[in-house]
């Protein structure tokens, strides 16, 4: 595969990327905070203490962490198939990458709350807040710097993820490299698609740096 074709196959498999990981972010971020915060808030010491639910809902979010990504797309296939229609394609790994992101979300979430200082958490409450005042003007706000730093992280290992699921048909940039150029033995591919790997990553991360600064200094 040489010159335009590359290029054009390069496009097409990093449109596939996008879609993988831009939809299963936004499912995993817009699912995973909320169980991060019931992580914390659901803690010892905090406004919801309830140490049941707190147990149930950390030991579900560490299974779901537990299982390595290349065995979670085998095991969820019947699932994938059954809401999808099909194991092959992006879509179809928009299932096994959003329930992998969502428990590892999760406690990115909990830890970058945990960071907030308590001492403002114990003077809303002297304020009278109710527990969404404290989640949306205190907790969140002040978790926000770090919570993009998490984020920069989901994406970042979706973007890795994503490439694993091309080996089972996922698509993207993963399953250019192995089909084209691994299966063909074609190097160019090969070196081409780990280079844009690269590049996205180095983009990802300096964006994420970047936007936390910018909110650390507001």
């Amino acid at each position: 595969m040489q010159g335009w074709e590359l290029i054009n196959s390069l496009l097409l498999a990093s449109q596939e990327t996008f879609y993988m990981v831009g939809v299963s972010a936004v499912v995993a971020i817009f699912l995973g905070l909320p169980v991060g915060l019931l992580l914390v808030m659901t803690s010892p010491g905090n406004v919801l203490y309830a140490p049941k639910l707190n147990k149930i809902l950390s030991a579900i979010v560490n299974t779901g962490r537990s299982f390595p990504f290349i065995i979670l797309l085998v095991v969820l296939t019947p699932l994938t198939r059954l809401i999808v229609g099909t194991s092959i394609g992006s879509t179809a790994a928009l299932v096994p990458l959003t329930l992998a992101a969502i428990p590892f979300f999760g406690r990115i979430a909990e830890t970058s709350i945990l960071e907030v200082d308590k001492g403002l958490i114990e003077a809303a409450e002297a304020m009278g807040c109710d527990y969404w005042q404290i989640v949306l003007k205190v907790l969140i706000p002040e978790a926000l710097p770090s919570i993009i730093l998490g984020v920069t992280i989901l994406i970042v290992s979706l973007l890795n993820s994503s490439a694993m699921a091309g080996a089972v048909g996922g698509g993207g940039l993963g399953n250019l490299a192995i089909q084209y150029g691994y299966q063909r033995f074609d190097v160019g591919v090969m070196f081409a698609t780990i280079i844009v790997l690269i590049l996205l990553v180095q983009i990802i991360q300096f964006l994420g740096d970047l936007l936390a600064r910018q909110l650390r200094k507001k």
